[in-house]
Order: C-alpha cells, then sequence, then structure tokens
C-alpha cells in the first residue's frame, strides 16, 4: 500500500521512531507503550476528534527495534490504514468482557522477549487511557515482561521540535495572529465577555484552524484576578483590561499566546506594567540560549520585572508547546530541564497592577517562541509594545 499520512511524509515519522529507539536503548527498555492521543499521533500520525468519546482504548507498541505496531479498535482501521503504518491489528470495541486486553498480550508477547522492559509514560503531565483494572490484567497476561517508567524516554524526544513540527505551530500561530487583529469588531464597551468569547472562537475558525481546544480570557477594572473562569455576561466596561487566550489547532498542533487590550483609555499603572510586561519578554528573548535550565527562564522574568518596579505573578511563567496545549517544562524555580536546541516554548509573565483603589490586579503577556542555537526566533505575531484600545 502507498504510504498516505495524513500530516507529513512518512520520514518525518520514521525519524521519530528513531529517535525513540536511540532514546529506549540509552535507557534500558525493549518497548514503549503508548495509550494517550499525543503519543499516539506523534508516533503514528492519526488525527481524529473522535479521542473526545471515552468508550474505546487506543494502543501504540514501539519496540527497541523494527516498525511499531497499531492496537486499535476496528472502527479506526480506515484512518488508521492512511498514515505511514503497516502493522495494524483491530478488535471490535467496545467489547465489556475484553476490550483489547487479550490481543494487546498476545502482540506484547509475539513482539517482545519474557525478560521485555515495556517503558509506559507514569510521570508528570502523562495519562494512562485505558481502565486501570484491564491494565493490571494486562501486566499478569504478559508476565514475567514488566511495565517501567518510561516517561523520560518519550518526553526528552518530543520536547525537541523538527522543522517540519515548528512549521506547523507557526502556522497556528499566525491563524490566531489574524484573530487577533479582528478583536475591535466585536469587542467594545458594552459587549457581554461570553459573547466576545463565542465571537473570537468563531474568528479562529474562520481564519483556519481546525478547531478551538482552549480559550481563556478575563476582564475587569484596571486588569483581571482570574485567567481560567468561563466567560460570563457582564459586559465590558471602560476602565477594563480585556484578555483573550488561545489554544486553535492546525493540523494536531497547538499555538497558545494571549493579547490585552484595554477599554477606552488605559490608567497609567496598566500603561506602567503593560509596558514592563513588553520589555521583560524582549529581554528573554535576547538571553535565553540552550543549555540554560527552566528556572533560569523563570529568574530572568522575575528579575526582570522587579527590576521595573513591578512584582511578578503567581504560578509559571511559561511552558513547552506542541501537540498539547501545554508540554513540559515549566518555567518555575524548581523546574531544572534544561532548555535545548528545537523545543518550542511559550514566554509568559504575568504582573500585579498596583492601583490606588481595590485590590491589585493581574495582567498576562504571553508569546510562542523555538529556541535555536543563537536564541529564541519568535513564532507567535508579536504583541504591540503600545496597549491597545477598544473604543
Amino acid at each position: 500500500m502507498a504510504e498516505r499520512s495524513l500530516i507529513f511524509p512518512a520520514e518525518e515519522f520514521r525519524t521519530r521512531v528513531s529517535r525513540l529507539q536511540a532514546e529506549m536503548s540509552a535507557q534500558g527498555l525493549d518497548a514503549l507503550f503508548l495509550t494517550s492521543a499525543a503519543d499516539i499521533f506523534y508516533v503514528t500520525g492519526f488525527l481524529t476528534r473522535f479521542w473526545e468519546s471515552p468508550a474505546r482504548p487506543w494502543f501504540v507498541i514501539v519496540p527497541a527495534s523494527g516498525a511499531p505496531v497499531a492496537v486499535i479498535p476496528s472502527i479506526g482501521a480506515e484512518l488508521m490504514g492512511r498514515t505511514w503504518m503497516t502493522q495494524v491489528r483491530t478488535w471490535d470495541a467496545p467489547d465489556p468482557t475484553d476490550d483489547g486486553v487479550s490481543l494487546l498480550a498476545e502482540t506484547l508477547c509475539d513482539l517482545l522477549p519474557e525478560s521485555a522492559r515495556i517503558g509506559v509514560p507514569m510521570g508528570l503531565e502523562t495519562q494512562l487511557r485505558m481502565p486501570l483494572a484491564d491494565y493490571a490484567r494486562l501486566g499478569e497476561r504478559i508476565a514475567p515482561r514488566r511495565f517501567i517508567d518510561g516517561t523520560a524516554a518519550i518526553q526528552r524526544v518530543r520536547e525537541i521540535k523538527s522543522e517540519a513540527e515548528i512549521e506547523k505551530i507557526r502556522r497556528a500561530c499566525a491563524i490566531a495572529g489574524r484573530a487577533f487583529a479582528r478583536v475591535p469588531e466585536f469587542a467594545g464597551p458594552g459587549r457581554p465577555l461570553d459573547g466576545i468569547f463565542r465571537a473570537f472562537q468563531s474568528a479562529l475558525l474562520e481564519e483556519g484552524a481546525d478547531w478551538v481546544s482552549y480559550v481563556a480570557g478575563a476582564a475587569g477594572p484596571s486588569g483581571y484576578d482570574d485567567v481560567i473562569s468561563p466567560a460570563g455576561p457582564e459586559p465590558l466596561q471602560t476602565g477594563d483590561v480585556l484578555m483573550l487566550d488561545t489554544g486553535a489547532v492546525r493540523d494536531g498542533y497547538f499555538c497558545d499566546f494571549d493579547r490585552n487590550f484595554s477599554v477606552g483609555p488605559a490608567s497609567e499603572p496598566v500603561r506602567r506594567t503593560h509596558a514592563a510586561l513588553w520589555e521583560v519578554t524582549e529581554a528573554v528573548m535576547a538571553q535565553l540560549r540552550p543549555g540554560m535550565r527552566a528556572h533560569d527562564a523563570h529568574r530572568l522574568m522575575v528579575e526582570g520585572l522587579a527590576a521595573r518596579g513591578v512584582a511578578a505573578g503567581d504560578g509559571r511563567l511559561g511552558h513547552g508547546l506542541g501537540i498539547t496545549l501545554t508540554e513540559w517544562p515549566s518555567f518555575t524555580p524548581r523546574d531544572d530541564t534544561e532548555l535545548r536546541e528545537g523545543m518550542v516554548l511559550t514566554l509568559e509573565p504575568g504582573a500585579w497592577v498596583e492601583t490606588a483603589q481595590g485590590p491589585r490586579r493581574l495582567l498576562v503577556h504571553e508569546e510562542n517562541i523555538v529556541l535555536r542555537a543563537t536564541g529564541a526566533e519568535l513564532l507567535s505575531p508579536r504583541a504591540p509594545e503600545t496597549l491597545p484600545e477598544l473604543s
């Protein structure tokens, strides 16, 4: 059958599997057992919204040598057949008595020696997408082969993006940039926040997003205090700051950046805080280099804001980005992950707006970058240096 990858040429996936196998060899793994949408898409190119249904589990086995094997519900056979995958085994799912366990056990025992150490993502930012009871039964069926933590093997490979992946993320960023440019069309004084959210999602789709998995934001006088709550019907008022944040998807890859807008003229504290965030982002992009650590990026942002008379917000100040909205590492004081060439990252400094009246409010500023040997390359269209006004 001709190779018909849906997203990339087959060579892209062969390279990924070769890199995974090299990492597995270094860690003494005989196979990787993958169950999550992101990991399976990464290896196979199998892209579907059918993951929204939890009724069926899906599996891919990457042996230490040779081609990966997909063990999937029969409903996915036609779509998996359009990818580069040549070894696909199916069962009629969902099966309440044996939902792929026997077929999986048979496949693993066929592929691997009895002494096999099978890596399963078990660490932070991973998930097992199969029933725990079935996972336990599978472990019993394949013994003495055993499952061990294989988090590092998949994460060390996935965190370095190919040029083809970087271009997908750049395209998603461009789509979001065009949608952000349209915000003045549907946002302004008197417009309800929930209506603005819906209009923004529509703009993202109209500009070319395949879907919009994530839209967040907030609005309030001189800033906001919460960036994850659903939007309500409250209308924007003069003096508010509106923030919109998106994780729009194109070809399976996310962008993730936000933009702030002043409703009417911005107050002096808001202008000062926004300027500090913009300047710190510029400074960190100029300073980041491979070999630094995730906590170094956090420190640079905190110290840069403090030098400009602004206190950094709580929580992490950036993260990895790719086939999930957020990936490792996290820019926090305790994350020691090495920053490497080819990582796609978000810079997301937040800062408190100090006002004379009421509680302090938050502004968050976010850009997407890829880390090159010489420093950061911007992927998202750069936010304007002056806070845009909505009228």
